[in-house]
């Protein structure tokens, strides 16, 4: 599978391409737009690049997804613990270590995003420390969903503090991934030029493809997606709400 700097690069080459067939079916000279001005390939380039930016919110949204499995685990295990298949939470949280906490987490976040934030003073700054230690906690409670779920059963006695594991992982998560979205990103982003975010960009690709070997997204995707259709959560018109009580 390709990393997304091979997407980018085809994209730039085919632009490229793109404007060198339109010039030698002209018979050459510049490609100009009505103002006589020269067009840029990228300016018809569909989809665009993934930014740094965009690119961990989207990591976000695989992680996310993991959330969601844990927090309809838990309301099952209540009612029917036995209607949980232990593999498929065993794999959920195998994928939110590998893709979140070793990739996501200290690669990324770690390594490059909050030393930056720090720095910059204001609220954002306020918010790094407590989210490595958040990071820590949510990797202890991983270890215990591992181990938890190495039978073939999840069974009564063990039902009721995973559930409450899971729980407690899940309020931790949406409320870190809220304030990382809405305030240490941007702020991040604000540390950077242009030029400096496309290269860390760049750079997060050639990590990701370091640690995955891969297309790191692209095969998380493929990992939650199965892990969803084991446990009946794939076809999200199930989740569409109720229409509100008549007034």
């Amino acid at each position: 599978m390709e990393s997304q700097r091979t997407r980018r690069n085809f994209l730039r080459v085919s632009a490229v391409v793109g404007t060198g067939l339109v010039l030698s079916g002209c018979g050459g000279g510049s490609v100009a737009n009505k103002e006589g001005q020269e067009k840029k390939p990228e300016e018809n380039q569909m989809g665009g690049e993934v930014t740094a930016t965009e690119d961990l919110m989207r990591e976000h949204g695989i992680l996310r997804r993991a959330l969601l499995v844990y927090s309809a685990s838990a309301i099952k295990l209540r009612g029917n613990p036995s209607a949980i298949p232990p593999d498929a939470l065993q794999k959920t949280a195998k994928l939110f270590r590998a893709f979140g906490e070793e990739y996501h987490e200290k690669k990324l976040e770690e390594a490059f995003i909050f030393p930056a934030v720090k720095k910059t003073g204001g609220e954002a700054a306020t918010y790094p420390d407590i989210l490595v230690a958040q990071h820590d906690r949510g990797g202890e409670i991983t270890e215990y969903i591992i181990n938890v779920t190495q039978g073939a059963k999840l069974g009564a006695n063990n039902a009721e503090p995973l559930a409450k594991a899971l729980e407690g992982f899940v309020l931790m998560y949406r409320n870190h991934a809220a304030r990382e979205d809405t305030m240490v990103f941007p702020a991040w982003k604000q540390t950077m030029t242009a030029k400096q975010l496309d290269e860390i960009g760049d750079k997060f690709e050639d990590i990701e493809k370091e640690q995955f070997g891969q297309d790191g997204f692209e095969d998380a995707v493929k990992q939650i997606s199965a892990i969803e259709g084991t446990l009946g959560l794939a076809d999200i018109a199930q989740f569409t709400a109720p229409p509100p009580p008549k007034i």
